[in-house]
């Protein structure tokens, strides 16, 4: 169901993530929301310095570029840097108010996993980023779970909408572990990610090393 705006308002989707590397179910994603919310534009945004990561990320400048070939073919899609050039921490509140400050008229959506709103509440400022953007969240599982939480935001209820995402087992860290193993080849993962992606960590021989066994 669409969300009502007032006439003429666009709707500005918003997705981030660290997309280490981005993969089929990413982009799967992003057309769901694209069409599930009628939205003007999608910006694809890769995270900076994440506090929450217990790892750390690889270098910028390759998730960038894995990002950008992921949804190049994309329409209505803006892969978006501005996460990456900010110093100190990435927090989703900064981003939001900077594309909001952008588009004034707009209404924003934020596109986040189930996994992450069960943690929503120790996100940063949390209480204004409901304020900001409608949250839409997909479920790589099931939505039972994720929308009989939404009682514990009294008051929020009607910001938060759930994603029609099929069923896809497909996670970034699946796929970083695979290829750190050494035993599926980047050809095999060609499966879980987009093909120009599977070339890239082939050319610059990413994750092949971060598993290695102790010595």
């Amino acid at each position: 169901m669409s969300t009502p705006l007032s006439p003429g308002a666009k709707r500005i989707g918003v997705f981030g993530g660290a997309f280490d590397p981005p993969h089929n179910a990413h982009v799967a994603l992003a057309q769901v929301v694209l069409e599930q919310f009628e939205l003007d534009t999608l910006y694809v945004i890769p995270t900076g310095w994440a506090l929450h990561k217990d790892r750390t990320l690889s270098p910028p400048e390759h998730r960038l570029a894995m990002t950008r070939l992921a949804f190049k073919d994309m329409p209505r899609t803006r892969v978006d840097d501005r996460e990456l050039q900010r110093a100190g921490p990435s927090f989703t509140i900064d981003t939001l108010q900077a594309l909001q400050a952008e588009n004034p008229q707009a209404q924003l959506y934020l596109v986040i996993g189930s996994d992450q709103f069960a943690s929503f509440r120790q996100w940063h400022r949390w209480q204004e980023i409901l304020e900001f953007a409608i949250i839409c969240i997909a479920d790589r599982v099931q939505f039972t779970e994720a929308k009989a939480k939404f009682d514990d935001y009294p008051g929020f209820s009607g910001r938060f909408l759930a994603v029609k995402l099929p069923l896809m087992p497909v996670s970034a860290t699946q796929i970083r572990q695979l290829l750190a193993s050494g035993i599926t080849t980047v050809g095999e993962i060609a499966r879980l990610v987009p093909e120009p992606v599977a070339r890239y960590i082939s050319d610059h021989q990413l994750y092949r090393s971060q598993l290695s066994p102790p010595h």
